[in-house]
């Protein structure tokens, strides 16, 4: 793994801030999931800066350019990079799209990992088109997950662990068979699930690129992008991420409803379904869970 240096906060933020000609006054993550959730709390804390309580997702998503501030209009250039052997780039582009694209090529260049600023916006957009609480509720959530042994009288943990996230119960399983290829910059993969429990004679599968993309079922789409699709230990119930799966782990595929702005025309063109080149169109979880 390669860990972030000493000084690349700090280069990014001059390099921001010579380009705007004004003083940066906060930090926030992008989105609520693996290290891109972790590294703005170490930038505001080695940068003396706040980082706002919101995300540009409400989960994670694979790509630059799948964040409620495009649904919104706003630019995710100049993006600059860093890489830990002192590499530094701004670029500037014609679409969010194309960040991406060129991103991804360049941070494959630099051995798979880059240091990024982009998105740089003023307080109105945050507060019309952030996902506000994120980092508190994933604090909350990560909090209740390390306690679930200790859950009221009457439930079991994974009653409890449903309650608290408001999450659809899809599927529980033993991993079966695993197929993943890294393609583009991206980890593709299947995941196929044979049923335990009540789920025990039947089987399911979890589609992904880099993040899950689809749970069906015996021939039933369950749930897709861009709601959440979770999959947890069935003992700790702490997620398991798409690097993390192997033959025989048991888990838990639970489905929670996405931010509201995903499931309008703008953000489904950005990360539903279709984008994915899944056959199907977007059904919200709780409905296809209703069948």
């Amino acid at each position: 793994e390669k860990g972030v240096g000493s000084n690349e906060f700090a280069k990014l933020l001059d390099m921001i801030e010579t380009y705007y000609g004004k003083k940066a006054t906060a930090v926030m993550p992008i989105e609520a999931g693996g290290v891109n959730s972790m590294l703005p709390i170490a930038a505001a804390a080695r940068l003396g800066l706040p980082m706002v309580d919101v995300d540009g997702m409400g989960r994670a998503f694979p790509e630059i350019q799948m964040v409620t501030f495009t649904i919104g209009g706003q630019s995710a250039s100049p993006m600059i990079f860093i890489d830990e052997k002192g590499n530094l780039g701004l670029m500037e582009t014609v679409t969010n799209k194309w960040v991406e694209n060129i991103c991804r090529a360049g941070t494959t260049a630099c051995g798979g990992s880059v240091l990024s600023v982009e998105f740089v916006m003023e307080g109105r957009m945050v507060k019309e088109f952030g996902v506000h609480g994120i980092v508190t509720r994933s604090q909350e959530l990560g909090r209740t997950i390390r306690a679930i042994k200790n859950c009221p009288e009457g439930m079991t943990p994974e009653q409890y662990f449903l309650d608290y996230t408001k999450g659809h119960r899809l599927f529980k399983g033993k991993i079966a068979d695993l197929v993943r290829e890294t393609r583009g910059g991206f980890n593709f993969g299947r995941v196929v699930l044979d049923g335990i429990g009540e789920d025990k004679g039947r089987s399911a599968y979890v589609e992904f690129q880099n993040e899950n993309l689809s749970c069906v079922a015996d021939g039933e789409i369950l749930a897709t992008t861009p709601d959440l699709i979770c999959l947890v230990d069935t003992e700790t119930f702490t997620p398991v991420p798409t690097d993390a799966l192997k033959y025989g782990k048991r888990v838990l595929a639970v489905g929670l409803e996405c931010f509201h702005l995903w499931r309008t025309k703008e953000g489904l063109d950005l990360a539903g379904p279709r984008y994915f080149g899944l056959d199907t169109d977007y059904i919200p979880v709780e409905q296809r869970c209703k069948k």
